[in-house]
């Protein structure tokens, strides 16, 4: 079989499993995301271990003199692509409005989502015999991420991403990127450099992220007539195509110049193309382009990654270091969200859409291990913590919002409720009943 005939077949059993087990989940009353992570799960080494077989692993008969691309290297870069995207549609979703009044309550939910899981790690690391300097903060370090695509996507699902609790949920995933990736460069600067060059290192990975923000929101303004000019190109979907690379471009600028997560960089490229004229257009064009293959790609290949089998006499320390990262979100950032005005339900709302680690987790611990600041036992049970946090995060989310399945229009009204009336009409166009929302929720 040909290496392109073994892509081809990949690609069919990994969309029609996603698709089926979110129809799947949707049935049970669970988001369909949670299917579609369950079942990447099963197709990967922990089960099933598709990519072993022999449809997959025999050599492929054509010769061009070049060997291929490893199948799991191919899924796992088009699921980078797809959560790229998969933020540009969060951050289409957003209502700056909205993000403004719950500013206060994001940063600190936020500040409170960082330090806490981080003291809580480095304990954890301590108790199971291991050295505070590094591997103890690096394991804190780890829990500090957060993964705002699961929780967006499972937010869209439910027709409550632009709510109180969603905004703040959204901003403070960001703001935790942003100070998580501080906390991982400072911990592998100092673990790496000594004396003054270390300080030096910190001060420069700092300039990155202000010279890459203050870049991206300036050129921000122009997206009005870079957007104009695509579509006057008199070409075949001029507008997606100058969204799509607007997105690309941000993503690599995120990482590159800022030295952050790429998904910050299409998140908030998503977040200024929301105050362009374009925007509804964009929304009708991006979504089919986002769900129908990347996405699915992105959801499977969490499952494809993680073997549960190799945890063996790492169980325990696995098995704690779940409790420590769900527990020390919810605490966290519901304690501070309490404390900042929010009621108790929509505190535990926002805690438990603090909970997955996702792909930023996954990065970190790959950061760790390829820079020797952890050992393979230590990443191979963060990868597990990764794959369970972003698993229970839906169900979770899905209990915390019991209301929205039976009174789907009542739930978002309550959730606006703090808004003023002239945003009103700016955001009603989010409404589960829309056909924007609609497409967000089929997927």
């Amino acid at each position: 079989m040909s290496h392109l005939l073994q892509i081809l077949l990949l690609l069919s059993l990994v969309i029609a499993a996603a698709k089926l087990a979110g129809a799947a989940a949707t049935r049970i009353g669970q988001p369909a995301v949670f299917g579609e992570l369950l079942v990447g799960l099963i197709l990967g080494p922990t089960v099933l271990n598709v990519l072993s077989w022999p449809s997959f692993t025999t050599a492929p008969t054509e010769g061009f003199g070049a060997a291929p691309v490893p199948l799991l290297g191919l899924v796992n870069d088009l699921a980078d692509v797809g959560v790229i995207l998969l933020m540009l549609v969060a951050g289409l979703e957003t209502d700056l409005d909205q993000m403004r009044h719950v500013g206060k309550t994001a940063f600190w939910s936020a500040v409170g989502g960082v330090a806490l899981p981080m003291a809580s790690g480095i304990l954890t690391a301590v108790a199971f015999g291991m050295p505070v300097f590094w591997t103890g903060i690096f394991v804190g370090t780890i829990l500090t991420a957060t993964s705002v695509s699961i929780s967006a996507q499972v937010l869209m699902e439910l027709g409550v991403l632009r709510s109180k609790v969603g905004a703040t949920i959204l901003g403070a995933a960001v703001i935790d990127d942003v100070l998580g990736l501080i906390v991982l460069s400072v911990v592998v600067a100092f673990a790496q450099a000594s004396g003054g060059g270390s300080t030096l290192q910190v001060l420069a990975i700092v300039g990155r992220m202000l010279l890459f923000f203050t870049g991206a929101i300036l050129v921000g303004r122009y997206f009005e007539r870079i957007l104009a000019w695509g579509d006057g190109l008199g070409v075949s979907q001029g507008l997606l195509a100058t969204v799509t690379l607007l997105a690309f471009v941000y993503a690599w600028a995120a990482e590159y110049v800022g030295g952050v997560a790429a998904i910050t960089g299409s998140y908030l490229a998503g977040v200024l193309l929301t105050r362009t004229s374009f925007k509804k257009r964009i929304d009708d064009g991006v979504h089919p382009l986002t769900y129908s293959i990347l996405v699915p790609v992105f959801f499977i290949s969490i499952g494809l990654r993680a073997n549960g089998r190799e945890l063996g006499p790492h169980g325990a320390f696995t098995v704690v270091l779940l409790l420590v990262a769900v527990v020390g979100k919810i605490i966290g950032c519901g304690a501070l969200a309490r404390i900042c005005g929010f009621s108790n339900r929509e505190s535990v709302r926002v805690g438990i859409g603090m909970i997955s680690r996702g792909e930023v987790g996954l990065i970190v611990a790959g950061y760790g291990l390829s820079h020797s600041v952890i050992g393979l036992d230590v990443f191979s049970a963060a990868v597990i913590m990764v794959l369970a946090t972003t698993m229970i995060t839906p169900p979770l989310l899905r209990l915390a919002y019991p209301q929205v399945a039976k009174r789907p229009q009542v739930a978002v009204e309550e959730a606006f409720t703090a808004i003023p009336a002239e945003v009103h009409d700016a955001v009603g166009s989010a409404s589960p009943h829309s056909g924007h929302s609609a497409q967000g929720g089929r997927r």
